[in-house]
């Protein structure tokens, strides 16, 4: 039993001397199988980084067509190279609940709600398909009513001299338009021409259907001026022209005439309802004055009262409600 021991122990010591003599002859070799199972070994030289399922750029996020990994930067650097944004093709047209909401009736949400429940048409057809797209040309109704996709702004401008309302198609260095470009509204038409050299109100507004209906010489909108003529002006034409004139054969409506209160007496006030242009030049010409000064102080139910010469502003809710109303 006891050389049983003796040989085990023997044994086991010739494997310590194995390794010692390994050892000591200088020849082992590294221990490359352990690092390379903890992953902890760099790539080295100029060896392909491998994919991992840890985060960072080498994070396998999908595979190719072929079956092999993808990872999270061979991802980025394709879609780089391939462009991510997609340019929008402008055709032209908008989607009709965007349409609505621009014209200020309404949000887009219960834009959608009013076409389902088929309160809109498109060149008189009822539309009731939600992302239907319309082009700005198109006749859109709401209600029976014509909109645009814009909001509907009214502005009025206490007009300085020196700047002319421009008519279709003419051209001036100076405009009215040109004093309303800060108001940073589109397609802006005029209501009430004024002369270069006249001053005063005149209405602004992108609402196409009520500039129309106001510049129409037919409606009767309520203005007054206040003129400067360039002598006294006698108190049997201010008669004369109160009892009423004939121009070109027709006759001129004066609804009032009178000197202005504490003015000179060749500072007059008139109120007409005409929409002709140039009337009220035209009514003291027939007897035989000229006009130095024309200043528009009223026009429908609006005044320039705290409105600095070649100032405007925007129309109070009442006012717009007193304008539709005409």
């Amino acid at each position: 039993m006891g050389r049983g021991n003796d040989g085990a122990r023997g044994k086991g010591r010739g494997r310590e001397g194995d390794k010692s003599s390994s050892s000591s002859r200088g020849g082992s070799r590294p221990r490359t199988g352990s690092t390379e199972r903890r992953g902890k070994s760099a790539p080295r030289g100029n060896a392909p980084e491998r994919p991992t399922t840890r985060g960072g750029k080498n994070q396998v996020v999908g595979t190719s067509r072929s079956g092999n990994p993808v990872t999270k930067k061979e991802y980025i650097s394709r879609k780089k190279s391939e462009g991510t944004t997609k340019k929008k093709v402008d055709d032209g047209t908008i989607r009709l609940n965007k349409y609505i909401s621009n014209s200020g009736i309404c949000s887009r949400r219960d834009a959608d709600i009013y076409i389902q429940a088929g309160s809109v048409t498109v060149n008189g057809k009822p539309i009731s398909e939600m992302g239907y797209r319309v082009k700005l040309t198109d006749e859109v109704k709401f209600d029976g009513q014509n909109i645009q996709p814009y909001k509907k702004q009214y502005l009025i401008l206490n007009k300085p001299k020196g700047f002319i309302a421009p008519r279709k198609g003419e051209r001036s260095s100076k405009t009215v338009l040109d004093l309303m470009q800060s108001a940073g509204v589109s397609n802006l038409h005029y209501v009430g021409r004024l002369g270069r050299q006249s001053v005063g109100l005149m209405l602004f507004t992108n609402d196409l259907e009520m500039a129309n209906k106001l510049n129409n010489p037919k409606l009767e909108l309520r203005k007054i001026y206040q003129v400067a003529l360039d002598r006294s002006f006698k108190h049997e034409h201010l008669m004369e022209i109160r009892n009423g004139l004939i121009i070109n054969g027709e006759a001129i409506d004066v609804k009032e005439i009178n000197y202005v209160d504490g003015g000179k007496n060749n500072e007059i006030g008139i109120e007409i309802h005409s929409g002709k242009d140039n009337i009220v030049q035209s009514i003291f010409e027939a007897v035989n004055y000229e006009i130095k000064v024309l200043d528009r102080v009223v026009m429908g139910g609006m005044t320039k009262k705290d409105l600095p010469r070649g100032h405007y502003r925007s129309l109070t809710e009442q006012e717009i409600i007193n304008l539709k109303m005409i």
